[in-house]
This record gives structure tokens, sequence and C-alpha cells, in this order.
């Protein structure tokens, strides 16, 4: 799916990401996606302070998105109790739209990037793993 937004229009809401957001998730190939099945996507213009501090930004414009819980590699299928955080991955708008100005991609197979690249990052993939998945959806 395509979303173009003309020139000298408003720029996408942070309603108007989301919606982009659940498209292109549905776009990415199924394999990967069954696996981040009850994952939230969440909207935010920016990175709030702590993950500033934490991911060490020059500029809350340097994070496009950030998967936020326990990684497959740190999880525990032995574990008694139950999980009681949810998994998410944060959308930031504003680094997005600037970052969508500055190359002219197009911004839902931007979205889709960052998806899939926070989703193979939690599930341990490499760069070639999520550029061969990129290439075949």
């Amino acid at each position: 799916m395509s979303r173009l937004i003309p020139p000298h229009s408003v720029p996408p809401s942070l309603g108007d990401l989301e919606t982009i957001a659940q498209a292109a998730f549905a776009e990415i190939p199924a394999e990967l996606r069954a696996y981040a099945a009850d994952i939230i996507i969440r909207v935010e213009d920016f990175p709030d302070e702590e993950v500033e501090q934490e991911m060490e930004l020059e500029s809350p414009f340097d994070l496009l998105g950030l998967y936020r819980g326990v990684s497959m590699a740190d999880q525990s299928f032995n574990e008694t109790q139950p999980r009681s955080d949810v998994d998410m991955i944060f959308l930031y708008r504003r680094p997005l739209l600037d970052y969508w100005c500055e190359t002219g991609e197009d911004l839902s197979g931007l979205v889709k990037h960052v998806l899939i690249h926070e989703i193979g990052h939690h599930f341990g993939l490499s760069d070639d793993d999520m550029e061969r998945i990129e290439d075949e959806s």
C-alpha cells in the first residue's frame, strides 16, 4: 500500500501514521508477522527522555522506532509466572517524517522497513535476514 502525501499538505498525524503502520504490518511476510501477532504498535511524536538517555541519542530525531519488550534470546520458556508487560513497537512520527522528507522514500515503505527491523532485532535476525525479508515482501 502506498500513501502519497501531496506537497504542501498537512503532515500525517499520529493517527494517520498508526493507520499506515497497521497496513504496513499486514504486508510483512506471514511467518514473521505470526511471531509478533500480539505486539502493540504505538506511535508517538518523539522518544521520551528516558529512551533518549538510554540510547545515548544526540537528537530525538536519531531514532525512528524502538522495540520494547523482552527479546526472544532473553525469554525463559520455563518461567512459572506469566509476563505482565506487553511487547510494543514504538514508531516516532517526527523523526520518521523528517527522514521521509529528506529521502523522498515512500512513507509506507519506510514504516514497513522500520517494523521489519524492530521485529527482526527482537527475534535475533541478522541485517542480511531482514534485508532478504524486505526483498521478498
